[in-house]
């Protein structure tokens, strides 16, 4: 038993305060964090198999992005998975450096709002898209020219536009609905028995 509590202790590292709590990061937390980073990827390789550009283009649904909604009900595991994970796809299809560098940082503003806004979930989707569009748009544009539909716009300002809409309906869409599903009591209590943490 007190090896036990030793090896649980040696295993858990503390960041300290985020978003009003006292949190704790162990071994646990660091498999889920690398389960939602390969979830990342695998999405969207398999949605780049079937839908090409959408995942990239100008005209953008990364499905993925739905993940970014559970840092509200798992907190850092997925803050740092959809983190590592972005990072993964966008070097691995490397578009640019911009995208390398600049689109994990717009995931993890992402889901960083939605953990902190997380006792208000629908709003804190909605503001958590917002990063995502105005970052991956902001250089966008300077790979693919806009939507045609958004041409009388200027360019950076409609690639902003273009995928914050995407971001929306990828993450206050697809990802609230999801997380809307993963809260009911049925789903989530059996998953908590077997040692899942849900951030309150």
């Amino acid at each position: 038993m007190a090896g036990e509590w030793t090896s649980t202790r040696s295993a858990t590292i503390n960041p300290g305060d985020v978003g009003g709590e006292r949190v704790k990061f162990d071994a646990r937390d660091l498999a889920l964090t690398a389960i939602f980073a390969s979830l990342y990827v695998v999405i969207n390789v398999l949605q780049t198999l079937m839908g090409g550009s959408i995942t990239y283009g100008p005209v953008q649904l990364r499905v993925a992005d739905c993940l970014i909604a559970f840092a509200a009900l798992l907190g850092l595991p997925v803050i740092g998975g959809v983190t590592l994970g972005c990072f993964i796809t966008n070097a691995f299809y490397f578009l640019g450096v911009p995208d390398v560098v600049f689109g994990p940082i717009a995931n993890l503003l992402a889901a960083t709002i939605i953990f902190v806004l997380r006792k208000h979930r629908f709003m804190g989707c909605l503001v958590g898209a917002l990063p995502v569009g105005f970052i991956v748009g902001g250089y966008l544009w300077i790979f693919f020219p806009p939507p045609e539909i958004l041409s009388a716009l200027l360019a950076p300002v409609a690639m902003i536009a273009s995928i914050t809409i995407s971001s929306l309906i990828a993450i206050a869409g697809i990802g609230y609905l999801l997380l809307l599903i993963l809260s009911r009591p049925s789903i989530l209590e059996p998953l908590k028995s077997h040692g899942l943490k849900v951030i309150k």
